[in-house]
């Protein structure tokens, strides 16, 4: 009923700019926390940036000051602004949404479910 799909991501040099964008479609009631995360080869996966429905946000060390994490609430939409990419940037990324959609076209019941996309590989060359 609720589909996150993620789009963006490739090869850049080091140094460069990619952006991310996730956006989810279905009987969408609200979006709470979004989040990117990121696994890089032989690595667990890790919390890259994190917004709430309010706009507050929050990211890993790594990449304070580098990337920005935004989403537009009437669009079902966010975004990961990655810029000043590094070779320990690469990783597949994957967005991260807890959606709360309707069970019906009455609008008389919604559920909450944590939902993922699908994972976008990002390589920065050095």
């Amino acid at each position: 009923q609720v589909q996150l799909v993620e789009s963006g991501g490739g090869l850049v040099q080091a140094g460069g700019s990619l952006r991310l964008s996730c956006v989810a479609s279905g009987r969408i009631r609200s979006i709470n926390a979004m989040g990117w995360y990121r696994q890089a080869p032989g690595k667990q996966r890790e919390l890259v940036a994190a917004i709430t429905s309010g706009g507050s946000t929050n990211y890993v060390d790594s990449v304070k000051g580098r990337f920005t994490i935004s989403r537009d609430n009437a669009k079902n939409t966010g975004s990961l602004q990655m810029n000043s990419l590094k070779p320990e940037d690469t990783g597949v990324y994957t967005c991260n949404a807890e959606i709360t959609y309707y069970g019906d076209r009455s609008g008389l019941y919604y559920y909450t479910e944590d939902y993922w996309g699908q994972g976008t590989q990002v390589t920065v060359s050095s």
